[in-house]
């Protein structure tokens, strides 16, 4: 191989997944600067390298040196040092306060950070506080990359030790050697098949009891991710063995040895569950149970005419059935009320709300999501709290409020239900009382949870709750042609495409999918803000079927980034460029920054010194390292799934024959009644009939109706 000493002047591309780099140096005997590639995790602008490898003629880019093998050393000349410390490697260092360092210190300045870093407070415009930050930046830099040298040897990428190094800090190189799959377990974003190319690296067998076992809870999570509950014997067997390619005897012996440990739930005849869904499942359903049975704090008499009064102050005339619901709910320990959309569910439980209030009843209001929470808020006129809040989530001590420390009041009422998975569903429970009444408000014939379960769907088959369930169209609803046609689309009728211009559902023909991103650009960027003096990024939202294709989420981010936000202030983690004032989706429940998956925000800060961003979720500001940013998404287009709970002035659909696999009624139909204002459907007349005619909802696999009932 050949060899080639040299000083990194200019990083042209680096992926973060997997360290491959394309960078320009400045190497001795070269009057040009060289091109080279290859794999140089933690690489930094400066960095004084030896490499080995090969020369190659590139037919679209010319010569380059591939590098097979590279070793780092200090740079020695203060330019070198200067264009090493402005890389941005060390925290509270970018290109200013390393000119002004090097100027201080000089060719002395690495050996001064190193052993007096103290001194650096005699840097001008440099307080204690960056002193401080620069102090354990360097350590962390220098312990972290010997991880990441480690690491790299094994197969993993540069984010993906920056995990490891956070979790386990200097004993990640010794965690790793005794148990890389303890990785799939205590870090998010390392899965099962990471931990699997770092275990036959490492000399693991395919058959140890760590791989296979490791290997049996990746499979149940996977499920659990398609919303299953638990997962048949033989379901999980056949789905591991395609996973680990080993005989299925290996694997019973495992799994019955992770019976017997309760790695493993077994629920006869045949549900396989993990311990955390096992134990929510069964919570919740004996909570259910447990509140049902004991009486409320009070009898309530008089209902009929509590109405009236109700009615004579608000002016709304209740139908028989809003009535039947009031009497429900003030008669019930637990009720539910459902319906879609223009059937008066908003309407009639402010009515249950100002009956308990007339009661003088303590009555709490509370949903999933922040934008279902503030929604509530909005059309109640009281307090309502996302459900973390009102059960006073603070990391790392969990749920403030809990079976000790129960909620306070007579009622409580949760809206937008359909969206709550069973791990959360029994968090609440447990934080409710006994003698509380619970009002359960939601649309069964939305989409499920994104999480596992399906909790409103089996709370009303059990048929162990009383359910309302409001059908007709109230008549100043049936002027929305978005109400009309979500019933059509529920009821399996193709919806009625016919519009003019004082329509609010419109229908974009477009049957070539290559087309549709550059008629939502249109509209985003030009049509629709003009027509309806819309804020393209924070009134327009576009949601997809799916995440992949070319009308997929994933493309239509990064057609609609480079259409509504030119802003060049960004950083990039992996593929994804982050700019200031991108639209965001925060993708997983991060309890320690009080953030959760479906949560949108804006960017509202970016510090390339720091290699970090600040977001605003609705007022609250949200700080992210770079190594955080694949918990993010842009979301100026996201999946329909993502949006439950949410709801948007402008909501456009693309909806083709690409997204087959994804097209059933309630998809569509969650996907229509997001939008407050105006729905626009762009595709295939062909696909929004398999859509309406798809009535099959995928099944999951739940044990709470069953538990309820028995």
């Amino acid at each position: 191989m050949d060899q080639l000493r040299c000083v990194v002047v200019r990083i042209t591309f680096k992926n973060e997944d997997n360290g491959f780099c394309v960078i320009k140096v400045r190497a001795k005997g070269f009057s040009d600067l060289v091109t080279v590639v290859g794999n140089m995790v933690s690489v930094n602008v400066g960095s004084v390298l030896t490499l080995k490898g090969n020369w190659k003629q590139d037919g679209k880019y010319g010569r380059q040196f591939a590098a097979a093998e590279w070793e780092e050393t200090l740079p020695a000349t203060a330019y070198g040092i200067e264009k090493y410390l402005g890389s941005g490697m060390v925290k509270g260092i970018g290109p200013g306060y390393a000119k002004k360092i090097v100027q201080q210190f000089g060719a002395d300045t690495l050996n001064v950070i190193e052993t007096e870093p103290d001194r650096l407070i005699d840097v001008p415009g440099i307080g204690q506080k960056r002193v401080n930050l620069i102090k354990a930046a360097w350590q962390e830099q220098k312990e972290i990359k010997n991880v990441m040298l480690f690491l790299q040897d094994h197969g993993v990428n540069t984010s993906h030790a920056v995990k490891i190094y956070k979790a386990y800090g200097n004993g990640s190189i010794d965690i790793v050697k005794t148990n890389p799959y303890k990785l799939a377990d205590d870090i998010w974003g390392i899965g099962f098949k990471t931990a699997d190319i770092i275990a036959a690296k490492l000399g693991f067998s395919q058959e140890s009891y760590v791989r296979c076992r490791s290997g049996i809870l990746y499979t149940l999570n996977e499920l659990s991710n398609e919303g299953h509950c638990y997962a048949t014997r033989d379901q999980l067997i056949q789905t591991a063995i395609e996973l680990l390619d080993i005989e299925e005897g290996t694997l019973s012996i495992t799994l019955d040895h992770m019976l017997k440990e309760q790695d493993v739930m077994l629920e006869k005849p045949d549900a396989l569950y993990i311990p955390p869904l096992f134990f929510s499942e069964v919570g919740t359903a004996r909570r259910i149970l447990e509140i049902l049975h004991t009486p409320g704090k009070q009898q309530i008499n008089d209902v009929d005419q509590i109405i009236s009064e109700v009615q004579d102050k608000t002016g709304i005339i209740y139908d028989q059935i809003q009535v039947d619901a009031i009497h429900c709910a003030v008669q019930s320990k637990i009720m539910v009320l459902t319906g879609g959309p223009g059937t008066g569910k908003t309407t009639t439980t402010l009515a249950i709300i100002a009956a308990f209030a007339e009661f003088g009843m303590q009555i709490l209001l509370a949903a999933p999501t922040g934008r279902a929470a503030k929604r509530l808020a909005e059309t109640s006129g009281m307090e309502a709290k996302t459900i973390h809040r009102l059960l006073e989530y603070k990391p790392p001590g969990g749920y403030q409020k809990n079976s000790d420390n129960p909620l306070e009041g007579d009622v409580l009422i949760i809206d937008e239900a359909s969206m709550i998975d069973i791990v959360l569903m029994y968090n609440l429970f447990k934080a409710i009382p006994d003698n509380m009444i619970i009002i359960i408000v939601g649309d069964v014939d939305q989409l499920p949870s994104v999480g596992p379960g399906n909790v409103l769907r089996d709370i009303i088959n059990s048929g162990v709750v009383p359910v309302i369930k409001l059908e007709r169209i109230f008549r100043q609803a049936l002027g929305s042609a978005i109400v009309r046609n979500a019933h059509r689309i529920n009821e399996g009728l193709f919806p009625d495409i016919k519009a003019d211009k004082n329509s609010n559902f419109f229908f974009i023909e477009a049957n070539d999918p290559a087309g549709i991103p550059d008629i939502i650009r249109q509209l985003c960027s030009t049509r629709l803000p003009s027509y309806y003096k819309a804020d393209p990024v924070r009134d327009i939202q576009v949601l997809c079927p799916m995440q992949r294709g070319e009308t997929g989420a994933m493309n239509m981010n990064i057609q609609l980034q480079a259409s509504l936000n030119k802003h060049s202030l960004s950083l990039r983690r992996g593929g994804t460029e982050y700019r200031l004032h991108d639209k965001v989706m925060q993708v997983r429940n991060n309890y320690d920054k009080n953030v959760f998956n479906g949560d949108i925000g804006i960017v509202s800060d970016v510090s390339i010194e720091d290699d970090s961003l600040t977001i605003d979720f609705d007022g609250v500001q949200v700080l992210y390292d770079i190594s955080d940013l694949d918990e993010v998404v842009l979301s100026y287009a996201t999946t329909i799934h993502k949006a439950q709970g949410s709801e948007y002035p402008i909501v456009i659909i693309p909806l083709t024959m690409q997204h087959f696999i994804m097209l059933q009624k309630n998809l569509l139909y969650t996907g229509v009644t997001r939008a407050k204002k105006i729905v626009i459907i762009i595709g295939s007349k062909k696909a929004i009939e398999c859509a309406v005619k798809n009535n099959k909802v995928t099944e999951r696999n739940t044990g709470l109706k069953d538990r309820l009932r028995n």
